[in-house]
This record gives C-alpha cells, structure tokens and sequence, in this order.
C-alpha cells in the first residue's frame, strides 16, 4: 500500500527460512510446515552479526503451536502478488513447496467428521486459555481464506494438481458447513431453542445434539430481529455463542459469508454498536466471561479478567479488518465511524496495545504502548477508506461454483 514491496518480499522468504527448520517441544517433533508465531533478531555484538531466532510453540504461553501463521502467510502472499504483479515470487519451487507443507497439515486425512480444522485452546491470535478449542470461527475463517489463496497460487503441475483437487473438494465442504451450521440470526436462533434431542439418522435438524436449554440468557437479548453473525464454536453437543470479530471480519473478505450474510453482519455491528465498538474499537470478542465461567474457563487468568485483554478487551488492531469488511459490504460509513472514534484517543494515549472496560474506555492493565500493530491496524484502515481500490489485496470474491446451504427438516420437527 505504500509503495514498499521489497519488505514485505523479504519477509515472506525469511519466515519461508525459518519454516525448514527443526521444530522440537521437548522430545517431540512439530510437523514440517509450522509457521513460527514470532521471531526475534538477536545481535551479536562480537562478531557484529545478527540471528533470527523462531517461536513454533515452544516459547508460548500454554505451549501451544500456531495454527494462523501458516494461513496469514499464504494470505500475505496472494496479496503481495496481487499488489506488485509479481508471480514470478510465487511460482519460485520453494515457495510452492512452503504452500504445500503447510496445506499438507491442515487437509491430511483422520478421524474428522467435519471439514472444519480441529484446534487446541490458544492456538491463534488468542493465545491464552478462553474455551476456542475445537472448531473457533477465527482458525476455520483464515482456513478457508488461505485456501481460496491458495488455490490462485499453486502451479496447476506436478503435486500442485493434487493440492488444487482437494483444496476445491474442501472449500466446497468447509462453506456449506459453515453457512449452515455456524451462522446465527434471530430465526436461527429460535429454531435452536425450539431444537428437539437425541435425533438420528441423516434427516435429523440438530445435528449436534445441542441442549436448548445450554443456550446462555445474554444471546436472547442480544440478537435483534435484524443482523446475524458466525458463532464462536460448533461441535458435538456444544455451540459457543460468542461473538469474535477477527473471524466474522476475515469471513466477509474471504467471501465465506454470502453477500446475505456479510451485510446481517454489518446490521449486527450497528444495532450492537455500544456492545461490539463501544468508546473504542473493537471488542475481539463479546460478552466477557466473569465469575464462575472466568475461573473454570481461563483456569482463573489474571491477564484475561473480565472484559481485559482477550476476555472482552478492545483492540484498536482489529480496525483494519473491520474496514476491508465494511468497504467490501458497501458500508463505509460504520468503518468511518469507528475511525473517528480511535482518532480521539490511541495516538493521544500512545499507541496501546489493547483497551479494558466494557466500553473500551480504559488503557489495559497490561497494555504495552507504542505497538507497531496499533499503528499499522489504524493507518491500513485509513489508507483503505481513503483508497477503497487497496481493498482488493484483501478481498476475494465469491465462488459462485460454492453450493449454499439447503436444510432438510427431520421428521420428528413440529412447528
């Protein structure tokens, strides 16, 4: 966007580096195509030299490696192409090689029943304990993203033929599931709490066989007749109500969400706008957990108290992804707000990490300032409003050959 793309060049090949290295947790070996979820730069003043040191998991909190960073490289690469034109990048033997390591990862062959990934707690931009294990919106989104990137990416020879056969056949599956099990607007919902048990067979409407009485009291008077969003989680017995704004945003510019869904998504922001922005942008997930949820959830996190940090924290990083949703939606006018409203006060309280409160009015307790992503987050935004024509770096376009989703009624449901 700003007429740089030695650097973002240069930094896909160097965490490409990083990637071929072993990958060990104590006598444990990761699988080949882990993306590191950090690196630093160590200078050694002796020989005046510099080394990257890689994080696969083994420095993290909890121990847990990252799911996300393989799928943001791959969607940081399909936008460095679009930008500068260059395929020449891409079409590099290791580069495709990289693609294909890490798509080898999430689309091997197990036990799933779903298209959907299977993750551990911790695995992604929320890195502490906070019950996304499963199947959370933010993995499956940028699992459905990093495909369709991919897609346009892989050379159609060799073992790029293979890799494009079934990253068509997953698509098709991983959208259906998602629109049809994942989505929640009003109607949705009080067919839910309408659900009828212990259903079999292929006809049966609760697939899951989710309890409506395990549906929290907050989502009723959250949901408004207008708007919708994707859940939190779906699995087993077990649908996660929360709402995670970096997975619904991604949802829209991937074009997982139907032109339908992305807009019920926008009308969710608006008639929610105090919950969702508040005093600043953006809430990465809502409601908080408190009392007895916090302690038996988060294993009674003191960085993740209510509505701090991960748990209903705000996070002015956020703002870039909510813009590229609300210009792709034809709703610039909610990302101009939020805007306004992060111009007030993050340069002025500067540059904080993440804000607590349940408005958002408050610094966090732990915010590191002056943070590069608090930056970046609001000038992409910026530069995108101004420009909407830098959306395309981001944006995918519907595929029209994804089936939507077509419910059968079982025949034990009674209206």
């Amino acid at each position: 966007m700003n007429e740089e793309p030695e650097i973002v060049k240069n930094f896909l090949l160097k965490t490409l580096y990083l990637q071929g290295w072993e990958k060990r947790i104590d006598c444990f070996t990761l699988g080949e195509g882990v993306m590191p979820a950090s690196f630093k730069v160590l200078h050694d003043p002796v020989r005046n030299a510099e080394t990257l040191i890689a994080d696969f998991g083994e420095s993290a909190i909890g121990r847990v490696a990252p799911v996300d960073s393989g799928f943001w490289w791959i969607i940081l690469l399909r936008a460095y192409t679009k930008s500068t034109g260059d395929y020449a990048l891409a079409e590099m033997p290791e580069i495709q090689r990289g693609m294909r390591l890490i798509l080898s990862l999430c689309l091997s062959e197990g036990f799933d029943t779903f298209p959907t990934l299977l993750c551990a707690d911790g695995c992604s931009m929320i890195d502490r304990r906070m019950a996304i294990y499963g199947y959370p919106i933010e993995i499956q989104a940028l699992f459905f993203f990093a495909l369709s990137c991919a897609r346009k990416l892989l050379k159609p020879e060799g073992a790029g033929k293979e890799f494009i056969e079934r990253i068509d056949k997953r698509m098709h599956a991983l959208s259906y599931h998602m629109r049809s099990y994942f989505w929640l607007d009003f109607q949705q919902l009080n067919n839910i709490y309408r659900y009828k048990t212990e259903e079999y067979s292929h006809t049966a409407v609760n697939k899951f066989n989710v309890i409506p009485d395990s549906i929290p009291d907050w989502v009723f008077d959250f949901m408004p007749m207008r708007g919708g969003y994707f859940i939190g989680n779906v699995s087993p017995a077990r649908m996660d109500f929360r709402w995670f704004c970096l997975g619904n945003c991604v949802a829209i510019l991937s074009s997982l969400a139907t032109p339908e869904q992305a807009s019920a998504i926008m009308d969710l922001l608006e008639e929610r706008w105090q919950d969702l922005i508040g005093e600043m942008p953006l809430k990465i997930s809502y409601p908080a957990l408190e009392g007895h949820d916090w302690r038996i959830v988060t294993g009674c996190d003191p960085k993740n108290t209510r509505w701090s940090y991960h748990n209903g924290g705000s996070w002015p990083v956020l703002l870039w992804l909510l813009t590229g949703a609300c210009i792709k939606s034809g709703r610039p006018q909610i990302a101009r707000r939020a805007i306004e409203l992060v111009e007030q006060r993050l340069s002025k309280d500067g540059w904080p990490e993440y804000y607590d409160g349940k408005m958002g009015r408050y610094v966090g307790k732990q915010a590191r300032k002056l943070q590069t992503w608090s930056i970046s987050g609001y000038l992409v935004a910026k530069m995108m409003l101004e420009d909407p024509s830098h959306l395309g770096m981001i944006s995918l376009e519907e595929d029209r050959k994804i089936m939507k989703p077509r419910l059968t009624r079982s025949v034990s449901w009674t209206c």
